[in-house]
């Protein structure tokens, strides 16, 4: 980076305020775009996507146990709430139990009382 003498930051300051402009063009540009649609799902295709059974979809359907948009007689999955369902039926590791177990005990003991 170069050392600016007095003389030089007008224009250093011109190419800073171009420089911000563009950059905030930029940002209204992005902020303009819509969000990507996100991808809507059938009930078989749901189904090839977990790899389950389309019978064992409708059971979950009435169990309440699956993210769901129903329309008419018609049910729809978005994909990402499936990966969501998904992943919250993740289990945890016996360490991340165990690291749970120590911060539980630990944050629990009674602090002696100072008088």
């Amino acid at each position: 980076m170069e050392t600016l003498t007095f003389d030089q930051l007008p224009q250093a300051v011109s190419k800073l305020q171009d420089k911000l402009e563009s950059i905030e063009q930029l940002l209204l540009h992005q902020h303009e775009q819509p969000p990507e649609h996100e991808e809507l799902l059938t009930i078989s295709n749901a189904a090839k996507f977990l790899n389950l059974s389309v019978p064992t979809i409708y059971s979950k359907v009435c169990r309440k146990e699956i993210p769901v948009n129903k329309r008419g007689k018609r049910l729809y999955f978005y994909r990402s709430e499936l990966t969501e369902w998904v992943k919250s039926g993740r289990k945890k590791t016996a360490d991340e139990i165990r690291e749970e177990a120590v911060q539980q005990l630990t944050s629990s003991r009674k602090r002696p009382k100072t008088y």
